[in-house]
């Protein structure tokens, strides 16, 4: 007698169907992007991403404890100068926004948050863009000693990772030897290795005022009709000292993830930036979707396509949601 195949019998039941679930998520691999200021308003909502906030130094405490709360334990830091100029030396100032906030969170919290720096110029800069300025072209060899120096100064601040985002040419290796020289060789660099010119990005440039002021970042940002390029550039950051590979965007682009995490030996991370949680926030608002089911649908596809790291502004809800069982 010719037999049935039934894949549905793994279906049958709940427990049955979580005891051979394929992708598995934890609260550990989740990270939460927030945005610090100078000033006193504890936190200034911003318009274009709906429950996000600019967090002032004495703001951010209670964002950071209601993180810890939900499971939460990682972070990554975009600051907000109130200066900003050619150069962008607010980026690798002592005294920057980034560095005082690194030195408070390492006070008060010691060892319970894990905290990542984002390492651009794009906030710093007068302009905008991503590095100095050669006319109008950024400059890629000497912007290198720049991420070099912001690296080292939330390295020496307290920053347990950085996170190089300008995509300039041979910054991994650049970053590495400087912080190897200082002592700070096992500090580790994930790296916005595959960084599409995106317009996804959008609400993220209202949130931190790093629009440029001409131009656009396509001569530095990748291609998105390209995917050979982005296994390259990951490649090339593997071997230039990167510990992590990250991938951003992520919703569209999660046939990259899948394409990296085949190809590399390290850990790959996924960010799912904030033109995706405008688009979620604005769809739920409208009543067009179910915002806690995307959320989990939208998290579980970047986990299957092989990403280990997860960084999302929906990151408590996240970990809610794996904590209650809905996921993970």
């Amino acid at each position: 007698m010719e037999m049935t195949i039934r894949p549905r019998r793994l279906r049958n039941g709940a427990r049955l169907r979580k005891m051979v679930r394929e992708t598995r998520m934890d609260p550990s691999s989740l990270i939460y992007p927030m945005f610090v200021k100078e000033g006193d308003v504890a936190a200034e909502e911003i318009p274009t991403m709906p429950g996000q906030y600019r967090y002032s130094l004495d703001g951010m405490e209670r964002q950071l404890d209601a993180l810890l709360a939900a499971g939460v334990n990682s972070v990554m830091l975009f600051g907000i100068p109130d200066h900003k100029d050619e150069m962008g030396s607010g980026a690798w100032d002592e005294n920057g926004i980034i560095q005082k906030a690194l030195r408070r969170i390492k006070k008060e919290y010691r060892d319970e948050l894990y905290v990542i720096t984002d390492v651009c110029m794009c906030e710093y800069t007068s302009h905008g863009h991503c590095g100095m300025l050669c006319g109008h072209e950024v400059d890629n060899d000497r912007t290198l000693d720049l991420l070099s120096k912001t690296a080292l100064s939330h390295i020496q601040a307290g920053a347990d990772m950085v996170a190089p985002s300008d995509m300039m040419d041979g910054r991994v290796r650049a970053i590495r030897e400087t912080l190897d020289e200082n002592g700070f060789q096992t500090a580790p660099i994930m790296s916005y290795a595959v960084k599409y010119a995106s317009a996804f990005y959008g609400p993220f440039r209202d949130a931190a005022g790093s629009a440029p002021s001409f131009g656009d970042r396509k001569g530095y940002q990748m291609d998105y009709h390209n995917s050979r390029e982005g296994i390259k550039e990951a490649l090339l950051d593997v071997e230039e000292g990167a510990d992590i590979i990250m991938v951003k965007p992520a919703m569209s682009y999660l046939d990259i993830v899948t394409k990296v995490r085949d190809v590399v030996n390290v850990p790959v991370a996924a960010y799912s930036v904030s033109g995706e949680y405008a688009m979620v926030k604005a769809g739920a608002a409208m009543g067009y979707i179910d915002e806690d089911k995307i959320i989990c649908e939208t998290a579980v596809a970047a986990y299957r396509a092989g990403c280990d790291m997860y960084l999302t502004y929906y990151a408590p809800e996240i970990a809610k949601f794996m904590k209650e069982g809905r996921i993970g």
